[in-house]
This record gives structure tokens, sequence and C-alpha cells, in this order.
């Protein structure tokens, strides 16, 4: 089963993908599924700025698509660069973080740190007060 440092070389992969002209903010994610497969997102922005897609949302799609509905997140590694190719400390933004804990309140979030080390925390951890529907 591919280990956090796989998922970290394939999310510096796939951020060498973004589309970014915009903000120059390239990013890219790579999920393990709870099958043990690898997904991979990264950033695709829009001159209307609001139909753009986050890197980790476009890693759960792929995700969504091959394995159907019942695909369950495990782990996730998510990195950002800027236009001169530096790496740069930026965890899942609010709307990812909602879309992390829907497919796995326990799965495993890596993501820089302004040291430059990695950080792995639980996805339920970085949203604390998600939605979530009232059971009926």
């Amino acid at each position: 089963m591919p280990d956090l440092d796989t998922l970290r070389t394939r999310a510096l992969q796939a951020a060498q993908q973004a589309y970014a002209p915009y903000s120059q903010l390239r990013v890219g994610a790579a999920l393990r599924s709870a099958t043990g497969q690898v997904y991979t997102g990264c950033n695709v922005e829009n001159a209307s700025y609001t139909l753009g897609n986050c890197a980790e949302r476009a890693a759960i799609a792929a995700a969504v698509q091959a394995e159907g509905a019942g695909f369950r997140l495990a782990a996730i590694a998510v990195t950002a660069f800027d236009r001169a190719g530096n790496a740069l400390p930026i965890s899942p933004c609010g709307g990812c973080r909602q879309a992390l804990v829907e497919f796995g309140e326990d799965a495993t979030v890596s993501f820089r740190q302004p040291d430059g080390q990695w950080l792995d925390i639980a996805a339920g951890a970085l949203l604390p007060h998600r939605f979530s529907f009232p059971e009926h």
C-alpha cells in the first residue's frame, strides 16, 4: 500500500500539471483510497475565478469516478509552489477540508509547514465544526 512519502512525491508531480495562469500558484494532491489505490489532482483555474477547481477536490473526483459512491479516503498529501517553483506552506482550503471529511474523517492529511517539514493530521481535526445534515 502506498505510504505518505509516495503520496507526497505523486502530489509534487501533479502540481507540475496545474493550470494556474492567474495566481501562478500550482497545487497538487495525491490520495490513497481505503482500497489502496492512488488518485491525483491539480488545481485548474479559470478567468471567472469561482469556476476554478482545487487539487484536493480534483483527486477526490477522480477517486469517486473510479471507485463509485463507496469511495473512502485513507490519506492525502497536498503540496503547493509559487511561480518560481518554491514550495509553499499551504493547507487545504475550507471547501476542501469539508470534502476531505465527507470521505474520511480519520484520513491522514499531509501538507508542508513554514519550516519545510510535513504535518500529518486527521481530516476531522482540520475542520472540527464541519457542516453536516441533521439526523432524521
